[in-house]
């Protein structure tokens, strides 16, 4: 039974085989190929009776066929008996040689098969391909072929056959005339030599151990004469190629004495094959081979033709590499592989060939010479060791070439090639693998590599048009690094060739770039001398004076460190390298350097070049520096390590920032010296020797002189006087002793860097000194360097650089004197001097622009010395304050956010401005003290330029907040200011600018509490007026005129609203005759209201201006307006809408026009509600006007005009005549506008049109979208109206008109999603009348009461278990709703059951699961996405809601939705998929396996990939291990699904059915109706869908399970 089911799927497999879609051919395949994994007799015996049935059947499916069959007799070969293996091999020697043509596929599969049956049953195989390979018939091509893949796939079996088949060959091959069989019988000769020579290599494991080679000699050389001398001069070059390939191996199997014998002529037969063909690599590899027979014979021939043999070979290595062609690479592995035979043969020839043509110009033959040395250097190394002198001294020239200039004779080659750069250095590598580093001339080598390792990034040498991405990973500095780091930490010899000798490229600047490599190796290989040699020192100098000094190091790695980040990083790796020669730099320097070094490369680490903090990190550097000269307290160590820092100064010319850092050491050095002549000495150098014209070397001067000072002030001082008094700053004939060739503005870069020397020097002197110094040595010398005398005239400079470092300077000598222990009583005698040239800096500075921060630090220089003795005049006080403000105020609007630095230096600039007026004021803290700062202000005040005023209210506000904080009150006395002060801050609370009015708010809250603290409230007393003020702020920034006035009206609170708008009346000459009637109406109508409105609706349509006049005049008076606004809503809602008519007699449908007065009603509302003064009679009867204006746009929807209008409107575009058109809809739109406008409700309006909301009010289509917005927007702006706006749309439930009814449930449903409702308590009430809406007989009206309860999940979440049986009987009799045809009703109720699951109680829901379960479940499979997406989305949220607690009914279920679940993963629609997502992760707990529950959880995640197939298979794998009596009904469901109308669906059915058979266990496929499924899968082997049939194909084969 078993043996007959395998052949039944078989042959229906087989069936299916000529399917003309290769993906389902391919899974035929793979689907026998299972079969034959279980039952592989049968599954081969099926194949074979088809093919041998079925002789028509097309090759293209025979080759399927064949190819499954080789896959099963590979895979058990071991299980084929005599017998079947006898029928394959007869069917695929027929199969072979059916045709005598090639058709490649089909025959190339047949000989496969005899290949993989011939691995065990040879002898059988060899029977039958004998008896088609007879004496004097030439064979079929297949034949040979298959033969010749024996000899390889079976060599022990197929050896002992190649003399007979080879005797029976040698005769065929004169006979063979078509170039296709004289190429297979190359390749068969080729591959019996293969064969032959592996036998013979593996003697010891063959069968017959007495074969030898002579054996075959004689017949490989007859081949070998035809195919050389005859089939080698073949045009054809498929031929050529295929003779070549063969004579390799064959060589090897020639006598000894023919192959000397022919050499002569062979290797330049196959050396002329380069020149013939383009792909060359069969020719290097045949002639390697060729070459090692010849070595292996002693050839002597070989030297003969050894010079042709090197140039080919040379020629061919010299190609020009392409990366994407693996041949070309090929064929240099071989060509490689030759030259190594060639060095072990002849190392001298093959040198002397190699080493001159490393003096070339040519770029290619230089870099294809570098690479055959590299790789003798590897594969010969025993060969080459001798030539190791030679070769390093023939090196010489490359290093120094690349590293200089190209040939003169060929300057077009870049003198630096990557090509060759790179090449030298791989040379490099492989001779310091070998030992050739360790020989005179190694050191040269080193150095060349470091000198490549040094190459910044951009100057790396770039072929045009080659891969920039491979160049980067493959350039030369990163081989270099590469390099230098691997033979430094794997080559133990190489300790001895780098240490010390890398330590000497530390120091000079050109190697720079190598720093951070070089670093590493170093730390490396102390390392490894330290593990060796515990405590003695790392560098031995024994008189070698190349050696960096200890000092020369330190400074070195320290000047590095200061710009961490570039090069690699070169910042850590010279910190470790410092760690480890700890003991070279300093004995008693290894303890502290053991924690602060960590804590160092610790900061790095946890900042980035972007993030890290310069200043700081630097300062944690000059600590460490610090230290570290503390812990040595040797002097003659800290006068060496300073004069080697000096001298290494100007190395960093073109490194600024490094320069910078170096001053700073220098400085910190001399501050440890302990010998002032030292320390003169130093600073005298320096002065002269800097490079006073770069800004940046300036500030370093000036850094250093300044730490220097710290502990050398004096010294510091006097060192400066001297050099201010010399030639340098004086302007004469005779000027500049030292800098005789320097101009004029160069010795203002001299000045101004002596100024910055003062200023840093006060900022960093000790306190205790410092104030005794300052006016006599600091501020005089300043003063002296500032402005010099020519003639006996005082002359300044306009350099701005030389006004920066003086302001910069007084502010940091004002600010050390402020901030020592007695700066408060300090007397400064030049203070008035130093803030006239202050005031003199601020005034030069252009008023309108912002370009140098020197505005900014002269405000900050000012803000310092305002709080020192002397107190300023008043009128040099007020002549300071009246230029800063001028300075900064008239300035152009603050930058655009764009200019980050300009940005930045306007708001410290304001800030510097803030800091100096609340330090003016500080000095008179009293009433008229803030009254004269305020003064200043109060002409930007009142500025017409807005920003401007904006900076003064800033100002005066945080003044005001200054004066409140600082506040000391000793009596009770009254604020006699205030007055004056509100009275300039109050107007500009309506400030046309919302900056400058919260500001002025600010003003005025800090004036209030000012006056209640001069009344005696203490400081922490709150007012509620004054609190209230800051709350208004907000709505003064708001763009609502209405608001803004409301606001700016509680500001003053002694102001009403005062409002009376003059209408002017349009399109009239006649003003006064219009006014006359305009007021006449007005009279008329206050007596006889009705009447009047009544006239004027007898108006005609659209209503002309004069009309619209008379309609707002009636709303001057708010008593009137309110009757009139009563009247026309009884017009508007005492008459139909519309009536229905027909345009035509044959027109289908009537058509809808509307009614004339409730038009006109309309139009009249809407001018009347236009009115300002409008505004409270729209307030009274607010509700009754939204309700039925809301309701009359519902009616009026697709509601044409009446025909006399549309008449009217024809012939007034017929005639060219602008006419206002009036379409019913828009109108009653634009009057719900007004009213809303009217009404305070601004906000809604605005939001509607925002978000397209009046848009969607017109539209039948849109209008259900348009009402919710509506609601929406009415519960977030207009909470207060909706209890009675409710109250009065409540009565329209028993509205005529469908539409209406339907336009107020909408509205009301929206409102239950806003928790508005529940803060006006009228949850219950509006939950009553949609409740009694659910009998309405218009299924829109049931649908959107259902969605308006459900609304409440998200308005009152808190009330849902409140109302719960209430909500959930109102959902299930919507799901079912029998009147809705199309189940509209039935969906929203799913939707709004899924909301409201999560929320209602639980016992409410158990009386309804079940229920609800059985009514969704025919939805699941709903044509429409809606229905499957809402209905299996809420079948998630009912697993969801009993988590743990499933009750074994609604368990069921469960079980019964999972198929459908699972295969709807593979729904067309994304949202059914999202939807089946959710509910399997919701089910997977209530099935209590939580193997299942995590694989839904890790493959179901919203926004995860999903990989189905292996998703499926892993859940089936869990179901049938703890679910296994589920198979039945899992497989009976799946079966449905074939049938399904969306493909991928039915492609999934399938391989569920098929995962589900593969992971059962045997006991439980009695479930499984066989019949049936098979009968079904046959069915989708037939689906239009290739997809499918794939999928049944794949499935029939895991089918084997149950046999």
């Amino acid at each position: 039974m078993s043996e007959t089911y395998v052949k039944r799927l078989s042959t229906i497999l087989l069936n299916a085989i000529t399917d003309k879609d290769p993906r389902v051919q391919e899974q035929v395949c793979g689907a026998l190929c299972t079969l034959g994994e279980s039952q592989p007799a049968e599954v081969l015996s099926a194949c074979e009776e088809h093919l041998r049935l079925h002789e028509k059947l097309a090759h293209p499916y025979r080759t399927m066929v064949l190819r499954a069959m080789e896959t099963v007799v590979s895979n058990h070969i071991g299980e084929l008996d005599k017998d079947m293996a006898r029928a394959i091999i007869l069917l695929a020697s027929n199969e072979m040689t059916k045709v005598k043509e090639l058709v490649s596929d089909w025959q190339q599969a047949a000989s496969s098969v005899l290949v993989a049956v011939g691995r065990r049953f040879i002898s059988s195989v060899m029977e039958e391909l004998l008896s088609k390979f007879q004496p004097g018939l030439l064979p079929h091509p297949c034949t040979v072929h298959t033969l010749a893949s024996l000899s390889i796939s079976n060599v022990f079996g197929m050896v002992p056959f190649l003399t007979s088949i080879l005797s029976t060959m040698l005769p065929m091959l004169g006979a063979a005339k078509h170039d296709s069989m004289k190429v297979v019988f190359c390749c068969a000769l080729q591959r019996f030599s293969e064969s032959t020579l592996e036998y013979l290599a593996n003697l010891d494991q063959a069968p017959d151990p007495t074969v030898r080679k002579d054996a075959f000699a004689s017949d490989i050389f007859g081949a070998y004469d035809i195919l050389f001398h005859q089939w080698l001069q073949s045009r054809e070059a498929k031929l050529r190629l295929a003779v070549v390939e063969a004579l390799g191996p064959m060589s090897h199997l020639l006598p000894s004495e023919k192959l000397e014998e022919q050499l002569p002529k062979l290797l330049p037969g196959v050396l002329t094959l380069y020149k013939k063909h383009a792909e060359t690599v069969h020719v290097s590899k045949s002639l390697g081979q060729i070459l090692e027979a010849a070595v292996s014979v002693g050839s002597r021939t070989l030297d003969i033709q050894l010079d042709s043999l090197l140039a080919a070979l040379h020629a061919q290595i010299c190609v020009p590499i392409e990366s994407s062609s693996p041949l070309v690479t090929s064929n240099r592995k071989e060509v490689l592989r030759c030259f190594t035979v060639l060095a072990c043969c002849s190392p001298d020839r093959l040198l002397a060939f190699l080493l001159p043509k490393l003096d070339t110009s040519n770029e290619r033959t230089r870099v294809g010479t570098l690479q055959v040395l590299r790789h003798v250097i590897n594969a010969a190394a025993a060969q080459m060791a001798v030539k190791k002198p030679f070769i390093l001294s023939s090196m010489k020239l490359p290093l120094l070439d690349t590293n200089n200039k190209c040939s003169s004779e060929a300057p077009s080659c870049a003198p630096c090639s990557g090509q060759v750069k790179r090449a030298v250095v791989q040379v490099v590598s492989a001779m310091a693998h070998h030992g050739y580093l360790e020989q005179p001339g190694g050191k040269a080598m080193v150095e060349y590599v470091v000198q490549q390792c040094a190459l910044p990034p951009e100057a790396e040498p770039q072929k045009p048009g080659a891969d920039s991405e491979a160049l980067a990973a493959d350039s030369v500095r990163a081989i270099s690094v590469s390099t230098l780091y691997l033979v430094s930490t794997t080559v133990d010899r190489m300790g001895e060739v780098l240490w010390p000798y890398l330590l000497e490229f530390l120091v000079p600047m050109r190697f720079t770039g190598a720093l951070s490599p070089l670093c590493r190796s170093l730390v490396h290989l102390a390392q490894k001398r330290q593990e060796a040699g515990a405590h003695a020192p790392l560098i031995q100098y024994n008189g070698n004076v190349h050696l960096p000094s200890p000092y020369a190091i330190t400074t070195r790695l320290l000047a590095v460190s200061s710009n961490p980040y570039v090069g690699d990083g070169r910042g850590a790796a010279s910190l470790r390298l410092l760690s480890v020669l700890h003991q070279d730099i300093h004995p008693a320097l290894g303890q502290r350097w053991a924690t602060a070094i960590p804590l160092l490369l610790e900061h790095l680490e946890e900042y980035s070049e972007e993030t890290l903090s310069q200043k700081e990190w630097e300062e944690k550097l000059l600590m460490f520096l610090r230290d570290s000269l503390a812990v040595v307290s040797d002097n003659t160590w800290v006068c060496q390590l300073t004069l080697e820092m000096c001298k290494q100064l100007p190395n960093y010319n073109g490194t600024p920032l490094e320069k910078n850092f170096l001053y700073k050491c220098v400085g910190t050095t001399l501050g440890a010296a302990s010998s002032k002549e030292v320390v003169r000495k130093h600073l005298q150098e320096l002065l002269e020797t800097a490079r006073y014209q770069e800004e940046r070397e300036r500030e370093g001067l000036a850094c250093c002189f300044g730490i220097c000072a710290t502990s050398h002030l004096d010294d510091t001082l006097a060192q400066l006087e001297d050099f201010v008094k010399s030639d340098v700053l004086r302007k004469s004939a005779g000027i500049f002793n030292i800098f005789k060739d320097r101009s004029e503005s160069e010795a203002d870069k001299v000045r101004s860097a002596l100024i910055l020397c003062y200023g840093h020097v006060a900022a960093r002197a000790p306190c205790e000194l410092l104030l005794a110094r300052v006016e006599a040595d600091v501020f005089r010398n300043m003063s002296q360097c500032f402005s010099t005398k020519v003639l006996g005239i005082k002359v300044e400079t306009k350099d701005p650089a030389l006004r920066l470092s003086l302001v910069q300077s007084v502010c940091m000598a004002t600010q050390a004197i402020c901030s020592s222990a007695h700066g408060g009583s300090f007397h400064l005698s030049r203070k008035a001097e130093l803030v006239a040239q202050m005031v003199e800096f601020i005034k030069a500075e252009p008023p309108d622009s912002l370009r140098t921060p020197i505005r900014k630090k002269a405000m900050l220089a000012c803000t310092y010395l305002v709080t020192l003795e002397p107190a300023l005049e008043e009128q040099v006080q007020a002549d300071l304050i009246h230029s800063c403000l001028h300075s900064v105020m008239a300035m152009l609007p603050e930058p655009e956010e764009g200019d980050s630095h300009q940005e930045s230096l306007y708001l410290d600039t304001m800030q510097a401005l803030k800091d100096l007026l609340t330090s003016l004021l500080q000095r008179n803290m009293t009433p008229q003290g803030l009254q004269v700062m305020v003064e200043h202000l109060s002409p930007w005040i009142k500025s017409p330029r807005g920003h401007e005023r904006v900076r003064a209210l800033g100002l005066s506000a945080c003044l005001l907040q200054f004066f409140l904080e600082h506040l000391q009150i000793s009596a009770l006395v009254p604020f006699h200011n205030l007055g004056l002060l509100v009275g300039l801050f109050s107007p500009r609370c309506a400030d046309l600018w919302p900056a400058t009015r919260r500001e002025a708010v600010s003003c005025v809250h800090s004036l209030l509490y000012l006056q209640l603290g001069y009344e005696g409230f203490s400081r922490d007393y709150r007012d509620d007026v004054a609190e209230q003020l800051l709350s208004l702020k907000d709505g003064l920034a708001h763009p609502d005129p209405t608001i803004l006035f409301h606001t700016c009206h509680s500001i003053a609170q002694v102001l009403e609203i005062v409002s009376v708008l003059r209408s002017k009346l349009q399109e009239t000459r006649e003003e006064h005759v219009l006014q006359a009637a305009q007021h006449s109406v007005f009279v008329l109508a206050t007596h006889h209201c009705a009447a009047v409105v009544s006239s004027l609706l007898g108006s005609p349509l659209p209503f002309d201006s004069h009309t619209c006049t008379l309609w707002r005049a009636l709303a001057l008076e708010p008593g009137l307006a309110a009757q009139v606004l009563g009247l026309l809503l009884e017009k508007i809602s005492r008459d139909v809408p519309f009536k229905e008519s027909r345009a035509f007699l044959l027109s289908s449908t009537p058509d809808r026009v509307a009614t004339l007065l409730p038009l006109a009603a309309t139009c009249a509302l809407h001018e009347v509600a236009s009115a300002p003064a409008s505004g409270p009679a729209v307030l009274e009867l607010y509700p009754q006007l939204f309700a039925a204006l809301l309701l009359r746009v519902s009616c009026t929807m697709g509601v044409q005009p009446p025909r006399h209008l549309q008449a009217k409107e024809r012939r007034s575009a017929s005639s060219g005549l602008a006419s206002r058109s009036l379409e019913p809809c828009s109108s009653a739109v634009d009057a719900l506008q007004a009213v809303l406008v009217r009404g305070g409700n601004e906000d809604v309006v605005q939001h509607m049109e925002l978000d397209g909301g009046w848009q969607l009010l017109k539209t039948s289509a849109g209008h259900e979208e348009g009402v919710t917005r509506l609601a929406s927007a009415m519960a977030k702006f207009a909470g207060p109206r909706l209890p009675l706006v409710m109250k009065v749309l409540f009565a329209t439930q028993s509205s005529v008109y469908e539409v209406q009814r339907v336009t107020s449930t909408a509205f009301l449903a929206e409102l239950l999603s806003s928790n508005v409702v529940n803060d006006l308590m009228l949850l219950e009430s509006l939950l009553d009348n949609l409740t009694a809406r659910q009998k309405d007989t218009s299924a829109r009206v049931r649908r959107l009461v259902l969605r308006g309860l459900a609304n409440v999940a998200s308005g009152s979440p808190e009330k849902v278990q409140t109302h719960g049986p209430q909500l959930l009987t109102a959902m299930i009799s919507g799901l079912d709703d029998g009147d809705d045809p199309h189940s509209l009703v039935a969906l929203e109720a799913m939707v709004g059951l899924a909301r409201l699951l999560d929320l209602v109680d639980t016992w409410d829901l158990r009386a309804v699961l079940l229920h609800i379960a059985v009514r969704i479940r025919p939805f699941f499979d709903s044509e429409r996405m809606e229905f499957r997406s809402a209905s299996i989305r809420l079948f998630g949220h009912l697993n969801k809601a009993c988590h743990g607690d499933c009750e074994d009914v609604f368990l069921e279920q469960v079980v019964g939705g999972l198929a459908p679940l699972l295969l709807h993963l593979q729904d067309p629609q994304a949202p059914v998929v999202t939807a089946c997502r959710f509910a399997l992760r919701m089910c997977g707990p209530n099935l209590e396996c939580e193997e299942l529950a995590a694989v839904f959880q890790k493959h179901l995640q919203e926004g995860h990939g999903l990989h189905f197939g292996e998703f499926l298979n892993t859940t089936c794998k869990h179901l049938m291990r703890h679910f296994p009596d589920l198979l039945g009904r899992l497989l009976s469901t799946s079966l449905f699904y074939f049938k399904s109308s969306w493909e991928d669906v039915r492609a999934a059915a399938p391989m569920l059915t098929g995962f589900l058979v593969l992971h059962v266990e045997a006991e439980q496929l009695p479930q499984v109706d066989l019949e049936q499924l098979l009968a079904a899968l046959q069915l989708l082997l037939k689906d239009p869908a290739p997809e499918v049939r794939a999928k049944a194909a794949e499935t029939l084969g895991r089918l084997v399970k149950f046999a």
